[in-house]
């Protein structure tokens, strides 16, 4: 028995002194074939140190073995020794037979560094000298992958699939189809294989993706099904809430939806988008003042989320706190983040405060926003007509008459300017 063979069956018993001892007598006795052998089986073990020390013993005898060149770069990648994994990869020419897999250990190590275009430039390169190769054409496919080229990543997985490899390096091919057509939006395509992938074998994101795939095509049972033991299984993926609490609203199941969305607040305490969703449902509800607290909830986490400051105006109009609305709007018009509705909630909260200059210039500056709107054309045209704005009603009752022919007193009101 060679002491390559030794030292590794010491290792397997966990015998680490005696390891070493045999070890060290192969580093200087065994034959290079005995080495580079214990050399790959220290790797695939993960005693990367000793398995680099033996490659380096290699190639220092064998200088013109370039494979041993990308072995020590592997390495040295693996340390995060990415300078020298270059330099030792640097010194591999192209008519060498290592060639190609050097361009591949350089692409993977300028992807770990998100340096995606150039890790590109060598996949592209290593796939003219092997067109053919699989792992080139899977490794170009899951670099497009995750640059979320997804157009450019189908093609490439396809073109596995029909060679009859679903899977690849632990990667099922199959699913990575289905998620990259959900994320070029093409639901259609994307749920077709998606469902052939086994429940039981789906990892949470997969789950999450074909829910999201049922969701988007609206069938919303299947959605609401696999949301649910996405759940179950694991209740810590706080993405799923807003959109389990979408299908069930689609479904008119508010309640529950409401239930739904607030259980994933107790997940993820500062999603701001949560907030608005709950916010949302609650509104449906009628539950005006739960609603109104979670969106000042929200707006606590994100105060530039006009989104929910939308919302939040919205809902002080209705309630009629006037005064509140103001002192909420105006502080975002003064920092230039602006909504047309903000000029519009602005002028009914100045209106009703009988603040009329104030109403009538936010009415002025919501109104190239709203042309199409009958309700702001009709709303706006009464209140300049009561200002005295006589143009600026006419030109908004005009409007508004052609978009309702059938409002008698509208164009009763449009026919007196008319006649004057």
């Amino acid at each position: 028995m060679s002491y390559s063979q030794k030292a590794l069956e010491f290792l397997e018993e966990g015998k680490i002194d005696e390891f070493n001892k045999q070890y060290n007598l192969a580093l200087h006795h065994d034959s290079d074939e005995m080495v580079y052998s214990l050399a790959e089986e220290l790797y695939s073990y993960g005693f990367t140190n000793q398995a680099k020390e033996l490659y380096e013993k290699l190639l220092k005898k064998f200088p013109d073995e370039d494979e041993l060149r990308t072995d020590i770069a592997d390495i040295l990648i693996s340390e995060g020794n990415t300078d020298e994994a270059l330099e030792q990869l640097s010194k591999i020419s192209k008519d060498s037979p290592a060639y190609l897999q050097s361009l591949m250990v350089q692409a993977d190590l300028y992807q770990t560094q998100e340096l995606f275009e150039v890790s590109r430039e060598k996949l592209l390169e290593a796939k003219k000298l092997a067109p053919d190769e699989e792992v080139i054409t899977f490794a170009l496919a899951e670099l497009y992958y995750t640059m979320g080229e997804y157009n450019k990543a189908i093609p490439l997985y396809l073109s596995l699939i029909k060679k009859g490899i679903t899977n690849l390096s632990a990667v099922n091919i199959v699913e990575r189809i289905g998620i990259s057509y959900a994320n070029d939006s093409n639901f259609e395509n994307a749920i077709g294989y998606l469902k052939q992938i086994k429940t039981i074998d789906m990892s949470s994101d997969v789950k999450f993706e074909t829910a999201f795939t049922y969701l988007q095509l609206k069938e919303y049972d299947e959605a609401i099904d696999l949301f649910e033991e996405l759940r179950d299984s694991d209740p810590q993926y706080a993405t799923l809430y807003p959109y389990l609490g979408q299908a069930l609203d689609a479904v008119n199941k508010q309640e529950e939806a409401y239930r739904v969305l607030q259980e994933g607040l107790s997940v993820d305490q500062y999603n701001e988008k949560l907030f608005l969703a709950t916010a949302r449902e609650a509104l449906k509800l009628s539950e005006n003042d739960e609603a109104l607290g979670y969106l000042q909830q929200g707006n606590e986490i994100d105060p530039d989320d006009i989104e929910i400051v939308l919302e939040m105006s919205n809902l002080l109009v209705a309630k009629e706190d006037y005064e509140e609305n103001i002192k909420l709007l105006n502080s975002y018009i003064e920092n230039h983040e602006l909504d047309p509705q903000f000029y519009w909630n602005l002028a009914v909260s100045y209106d009703k405060l009988d603040k009329l200059k104030e109403a009538h210039k936010n009415y002025l500056a919501a109104k190239p926003y709203f042309s199409d709107n009958a309700s702001f054309l009709k709303q706006a045209a009464l209140f300049f007509r009561e200002y005295g704005d006589r143009d600026n009603s006419y030109e908004l009752l005009k409007k508004y008459v052609q978009l309702q022919p059938n409002d008698d007193e509208a164009a009763f009101m449009l026919d007196e300017y008319m006649d004057d």
